[in-house]
């Protein structure tokens, strides 16, 4: 069953049943008020006639009885024995209602065979001998059974006209509220089959829960849409670096089986250019997996980011022939994160200042405010103010045939910003042409130290 069809039924039968029990709830109170007051009325009667024979004796019984006789009903006088002493009435029908001889007053609905209500009122009289009997005054409650049938088809018809709105309004909200989940179902077709972006319209909409559905679908559409991007990105520029070192070692491998087996001197030319593109290859690929695996940060803990920064500049001094000042205010500062990471963006931003520089390398660490900043600063060529928006994307590079030689693949920076990012904190970089680069690391300190 669609979601239309069960919106329409379930209001029709919701608005029916309502309608159902405020009408048999009139019905039924209409019935006993006009029922009470019809008692009311022939018991108030009842009381006149009793009166009226206690005031008047001697007047005759029969032609006072009749005077109050009602219109459909019948008065009858019973003795002790249960014999009728008077009957009068208009109708003989009416006679064989039931009745017995009391001495307590009695008020009562009376349902006939045919379905007709009657109203009995049963009360003690003195006889003219001075015998207790039982008046009993009955009528026959024929205006009231014609107003509860016109009333019935009274409200048999308002129940009609009542529910052919609501079907209407009905079959309306199912339109207003199915007609987003329509746009949203036929958008993910067009989107999955026919490989589109396609986002729907939320100009001069509502604000409502349908609104909120919409935009937060737009939103999903761009973040796919931005990552597939990415991707297409990524695996491009992977293809175009991977595709020169293969060409190379293609190349060398023919070479190889041409030339090798007499050429000593182009041999080993070869094995070494083989291997210099291959080591190439594998760091290529192992930063490509580092960079997407860094989207998580795996285990965090509490690090010390002098302490791990200290470790981390001994390493390169002990690897490079290079100066590396270290300007450390305070003896530790504590950051919230997964310490293998983040020494990997300090072997990131040290190693690449070694690579494009050949002076002096300074590190500051400090505290600001509720951040822990981390220089690293270098006196080489610098960087252009054009470049410095694309610095930290994959595969870019400012300089690509020296980055070749210095064993560059465009993607260790970023990496440092992937994994800054995903600690919360950022990595930018200020630099100047001829006068060196600073790339600053800023990342939320655990408390102060």
């Amino acid at each position: 069953m669609k979601l239309r069809t069960k919106i329409q039924l379930f209001s029709s039968l919701f608005m029916l049943i309502l309608i159902l029990l405020v009408n048999t709830s009139i019905y039924f109170l209409f019935h006993k008020v006009s029922a009470d007051s019809e008692l009311d009325q022939l018991a108030a009667q009842t009381n006149t006639i009793i009166e009226t024979l206690n005031s008047n004796p001697d007047i005759a019984i029969n032609e006072l009885l009749r005077a109050y006789l009602p219109t459909d009903g019948m008065i009858r006088v019973m003795d002790e024995d249960g014999n009728a002493l008077t009957v009068l009435t208009k109708h003989n029908d009416y006679t064989s209602l039931p009745g017995e001889y009391t001495t307590t007053e009695s008020q009562s609905i009376i349902v006939r065979e045919n379905g007709l209500e009657v109203a009995a009122i049963s009360k003690p009289l003195i006889w003219e001998n001075g015998e207790i009997v039982t008046l009993q005054v009955s009528n026959h409650l024929v205006a009231l059974n014609e107003t509860m049938t016109t009333l019935f088809y009274v409200l048999v018809i308002a129940s009609v006209i009542m529910l052919i709105p609501t079907i209407i309004a009905g079959i309306l909200l199912s339109r207003f509220l199915l007609q987003p989940i329509k746009a949203l179902i036929q958008a993910m077709k067009e989107n999955t089959k026919q490989a589109k972006w396609k986002k729907i319209n939320v100009q001069n909409r509502s604000h409502d829960e349908l609104y909120e559905m919409e935009k937060t679908f737009n939103e999903m559409i761009d973040y796919l849409k931005d990552n597939f991007e990415r991707q297409e990105t990524f695996v491009s520029d992977a293809s175009h670096e991977l595709r020169t070192p293969i060409s190379i070692v293609k190349s060398y491998g023919e070479l190889l089986k041409r030339q090798g087996k007499d050429n000593h001197d182009l041999f080993n030319e070869s094995v070494e250019a083989i291997d210099t593109e291959v080591e190439r290859m594998q760091k290529l690929v192992e930063q490509m997996l580092t960079l997407a695996k860094n989207k998580t940060t795996d285990v965090i803990q509490v690090v010390d980011l002098i302490a791990l920064s200290e470790h981390t500049i001994t390493t390169f001094r002990g690897a490079y022939a290079r100066k590396i000042s270290v300007d450390n205010h305070g003896d530790s500062l504590l950051v919230n994160g997964n310490k293998d990471q983040l020494q990997q963006i300090i072997y990131i931003l040290i190693d690449n200042a070694i690579k494009y520089s050949s002076d002096e390398i300074r590190i500051s660490i400090a505290q600001q405010k509720n951040k822990a900043i981390m220089k690293v600063t270098d006196f080489g060529q610098g960087i252009s103010k054009i470049d410095h928006a694309r610095i930290f994307d994959r595969f870019y590079r400012i300089d690509k045939a020296r980055s070749r030689d210095t064993g560059g693949t465009g993607l260790g920076l970023a990496i440092a910003k992937s994994i800054a990012e995903t600690h919360h904190g950022d990595l930018c970089v200020t630099s100047k042409l001829g006068e060196g680069s600073t790339f600053t690391l800023s990342l939320p300190i655990v408390r102060e130290s």
